[in-house]
């Protein structure tokens, strides 16, 4: 149980990078060339997330074994993609693209819920064995 916060924060930060890099490679081929251009999407919503993810409690160990809380991370992804795409434009001194925000928030928020629903998953499993 020591292990169980670091491991969502480990877990969230490598699921949001995977959603990112997803997202390049839907608009070509990806290399190393477009790591900073990866970075004006993967900081802004690290940086969505992690200010409202412990706000929803999705770091607490009462809701993240519950089943019937899965809908949390889906949600605060949801409620943080407006916030990551005034992020990135402030980074890229553009604008807030609408549908950027609407894909970006429903490809994160799967990624979340998939993540989120193996780490329940696993938590359950070693509940058991223990």
């Amino acid at each position: 149980m020591k292990l169980y916060r670091p491991t969502l924060i480990l877990g969230d930060t490598l699921t949001l990078a995977v959603v990112t890099l997803a997202g390049f490679a839907t608009h070509g081929p990806t290399s190393l060339d477009l790591l900073p251009r990866m970075m004006t999407s993967f900081l802004p919503l690290l940086a969505g997330w992690f200010l409202l993810a412990p706000l929803l409690g999705l770091f607490s160990a009462q809701i993240t074994i519950n089943p019937r809380q899965l809908w949390r991370p889906v949600y605060a992804m949801l409620l943080a993609a407006p916030l990551v795409g005034v992020l990135r434009a402030v980074m890229l001194n553009g604008i807030v693209l609408p549908l950027f925000v609407l894909i970006l928030g429903a490809s994160a928020a799967l990624g979340m819920l998939l993540w989120r629903a193996l780490f329940l998953f696993i938590q359950h499993r070693l509940s058991l064995v223990q």
